[in-house]
Order: C-alpha cells, then sequence, then structure tokens
C-alpha cells in the first residue's frame, strides 16, 4: 500500500467512525419520554460526540494531505465543492446544534417532575431542520467522493 492509499484509507475510516456515530445522536433523543431519561440521552450523546468530533477532524486534516499530496485535487469541482460544503457544516456543528443542546438541557436541569417539559419537545423539534440539514451535507459530501462528478 502506498502512503497515499494509506491516507485514503484514514480519511474512509474517519468518515465510518464520524459520520455514523453523528447519524445515530439524534435517534438518541428522541427516545426519551421522561426528564431522567432525557438527561440520560443528553449524557449519551455528550460521550458520543467525541467520535464525530475526531473524524471531522481527521477527515479535514487527511482530505487537505491527500490535496497536498495529489495538488490537481485542488483544480477539482467535486473536491472544492467537499471542502466549502464541510465548512459549510461545521457551522451547524460547532454554532448553531451546541446551543440548540444547551437550552435543551437547560431546560431539563431547570425542570421539576419526570415529565418531559413540552419547552423540551419543542427545541428538540427546532433542532431537527439542522440535523437533517447536517447529514444532508454529510451524504453530499459521501456522493461527491465517491462518484466525483465535475
Amino acid at each position: 500500500m502506498t502512503f497515499y492509499g494509506f491516507i485514503v484509507l484514514l480519511h474512509i475510516l474517519a468518515a465510518i467512525v464520524g459520520l455514523g456515530a453523528s447519524f445515530a445522536m439524534p435517534v438518541v433523543t428522541k427516545f426519551a419520554k421522561t426528564t431522567n431519561q432525557a438527561r440520560f440521552a443528553l449524557e449519551v450523546n455528550g460521550k458520543i460526540e467525541t467520535l464525530p468530533k475526531i473524524g471531522s477532524l481527521t477527515l479535514l486534516a487527511t482530505g487537505l494531505l491527500l490535496g497536498y499530496l495529489n495538488t490537481a485535487l485542488f483544480s477539482e469541482f467535486w473536491y472544492i465543492s467537499s471542502l466549502v460544503i464541510y465548512v459549510l457544516a461545521q457551522v451547524l456543528v460547532i454554532g448553531v446544534i451546541p446551543k440548540k443542546q444547551k437550552q435543551m438541557s437547560d431546560i431539563l436541569n431547570s425542570h421539576e417532575g419526570d415529565d418531559l417539559p413540552q419547552s423540551y419537545r419543542t427545541v428538540d423539534r427546532q433542532l431537527d431542520p439542522y440535523i437533517y440539514s447536517l447529514h444532508g451535507l454529510a451524504v453530499v459530501i459521501i456522493i461527491l467522493m465517491v462518484v466525483k462528478p465535475f
């Protein structure tokens, strides 16, 4: 295996580890029916979140290294588009989604009783479009990487 092939392998593994975990995270919170379950779901997601962070940084590093090793990639529309989409996805991952999750956590921390507050459900539903957008962007990047249409 060449060094380039090894970096491609790392890139693919990072995608599997990081994206796989990120696709599972919203499912965990959707099953919560009580305040205790919701707290636990947010705690589990906090632990799972490590995998997408490591995967995401590894994807960026290996993707840029592949571009450095094969500078022709920087003239490929699919490669540049993937980088731009990656940056857009990071806006959601770093800026929007954590704020909503913090809101959900704050709601739970200020709530007494085991019934899940309506405000929690409201914020969780508000999070959905961002999560779906993030997953959609990830799928587009994967398609661009595999098909290389442009």
